[in-house]
């Protein structure tokens, strides 16, 4: 069965967004970065792995889709950018009841249940699945127990409020599968539920 790995960045305090409108992430869309080049590597190698990616249509409307695909023409030959080659060669699936059709290349819509639309997915031939989106996105799929790893991006940034993504419930204990952390200030932590 292919692995549902939700990549997120946070804060120390547990925010995966800003109640404020200030800069808090160390990356964020563009290309002003403060990763360092081993987190830069490091997320590179996630990629190797994963030939599909399940978007929230919030996300795929702010473009995602677009943005990497013009990085991927902007930056060919770039080592830091290699994954956005990888975002435009994967199928993408984005989850919506409001969308109707695709208006992205190599990008279908699917509607109706969640868990279900995900567990066919997840049950498909292939590599693993990558899910970006935002924080109401990625608890309905914590809440329905969707997800098979957690890649949590921790940024040394302190919120104080704002939004998670562990409010609706899911899993009681997770198992550490590996924690590293970086020059810049990034600590990536591996979670995985616990069996």
């Amino acid at each position: 069965m292919r692995k549902l790995i939700l990549q997120m960045q946070m804060s120390v305090d547990g925010f995966v967004g800003s109640d404020e409108d200030r800069r808090w992430q160390l990356w964020e869309w563009g290309d002003d970065s403060a990763w360092d080049e081993q987190l830069k590597q490091d997320f590179n190698a996630v990629f190797a792995t994963v030939d599909t990616i399940l978007l929230s249509r919030k996300m795929a409307e702010e473009g995602y889709l677009a943005h990497w695909g013009n990085a991927a023409k902007k930056y060919p030959r770039d080592r830091f950018y290699a994954f956005a080659q990888r975002i435009v060669e994967a199928e993408k699936v984005v989850a919506s009841d409001k969308l109707g059709v695709s208006r992205w290349e190599r990008t279908r819509v699917v509607s109706g249940d969640l868990p279900r639309e995900v567990d066919t997915l997840k049950q498909g031939e292939g590599g693993d699945i990558a899910v970006f989106g935002g924080a109401g996105f990625a608890s309905a799929l914590i809440a329905a127990g969707l997800v098979d790893e957690f890649q949590l991006f921790i940024n040394p940034a302190v919120l104080g409020s704002g939004r998670r993504i562990f409010d609706q419930g899911g899993f009681a204990r997770l198992t550490l599968l590996g924690s590293k952390s970086y020059a810049c200030g990034m600590v990536v932590s591996r979670y995985a539920p616990a069996q």
